[in-house]
């Protein structure tokens, strides 16, 4: 068996939201085209989605939201969400994503006891969202946005030159090590749980979870650390304990494709990023990513980017 190169790995997100002193970032993904904005993932830390409108779908654990208006959607740790967006105009969301150890004191007060401790023990789920119309969402407006403008007051201005120059890429990402900052930071996320919780629209988790997303979690899992192999539709089953019909039926309805498809389109994206970094032949590319016919690879290639290796390579070496 090959060895997996590890800085490919990224399901379960392993990439670091932030830095390891302060462990809070803030993105924004611009659409493309219409289809897949944001791709299948979950990772432990806590999201806070802002649309300012355009025409998405959110997919959160097996359930489908759609988003024509201006909205907040929050993300808890753990969670299988991605977003589609169903429209080819341009359009974009931000978002914030921290950890919950971000938001602890060292004194055992109320606030510590009754809500923080809980959310970072998973036992306190934010509410799924906020739109335009409940009272509560003038205030986490104005506290969203002043996170964005702790990290960078020119935010705006960053994210249109990092769009600019890297006209190839979706998301652009700030994160700060400045001390006045991260207080404000800090301070606008204290803000954002003081209004959830005015407007008691923090829920206790459910003791039963969903054996349905951990599957497709699994499936998805072992798929990221085992995509340079040879994979059946038996294998991916058998790590769910499920029957193979059963499974494609769930893998389809969670993911929108059939393990297959997605395991295509997931070896394609290994590939783009082999092209990008490093110099390897195509032929080892097309055997690095778990296609053993090179045919078959300049077929799923073109499927899903349009074009063929060398081209795409050519493209990004002039940018």
């Amino acid at each position: 068996m090959k060895q997996q190169p590890s800085a490919l790995k990224d399901l379960k997100e392993v990439r670091l939201h932030g830095t390891k002193a302060f462990p809070c970032a803030i993105y924004r993904t611009y659409s493309i085209k219409k289809g897949i904005f944001v791709k299948h993932h979950w990772h432990d830390e806590i999201e806070i989605l802002y649309f300012s409108g355009g025409e998405f779908r959110l997919e959160v654990n097996m359930e489908s939201f759609p988003i024509q208006s201006e909205c907040f959607y929050f993300i808890n740790p753990g969670e299988l969400h991605s977003i589609i967006t169903e429209t080819s105009e341009s359009y974009w969301e931000d978002a914030v994503v921290f950890s919950p150890n971000i938001l602890g004191f060292d004194s055992s007060d109320e606030a510590q006891i009754r809500l923080i401790k809980p959310i970072q023990n998973g036992r306190l789920l934010f509410p799924r969202c906020i739109t335009s119309q409940h009272p509560a969402f003038s205030m986490l407006h104005k506290a969203f946005i002043d996170i964005m403008h702790a990290f960078k007051q020119n935010a705006e201005q960053i994210f249109e030159e990092q769009a600019q120059e890297h006209s190839y890429l979706k998301d652009s990402t700030l994160v700060t090590d400045n001390l006045t900052s991260q207080l404000y930071v800090k301070s606008s996320l204290m803000y954002i749980l003081a209004t959830l919780s005015a407007y008691r629209l923090f829920t206790p988790t459910e003791k039963n979870f969903d054996r349905r997303v951990e599957s497709i979690k699994t499936a998805l899992t072992f798929i990221s650390e085992n995509y340079y192999n040879k994979i059946y539709i038996s294998d991916l089953a058998s790590q769910v304990n499920l029957n193979e019909q059963y499974f494609c039926r769930l893998f389809k309805k969670a993911i929108g494709h059939s393990p297959i498809e997605y395991l295509n389109e997931y070896r394609i994206r290994q590939a783009k990023r082999l092209l990008e970094k490093t110099d390897l032949q195509v032929t080892e590319v097309c055997l690095e990513c778990g296609f053993n016919n090179m045919g078959n690879f300049l077929q799923e290639f073109r499927k899903y980017t349009g074009t063929t290796p060398l081209q795409y390579r050519k493209y990004i070496e002039s940018i």
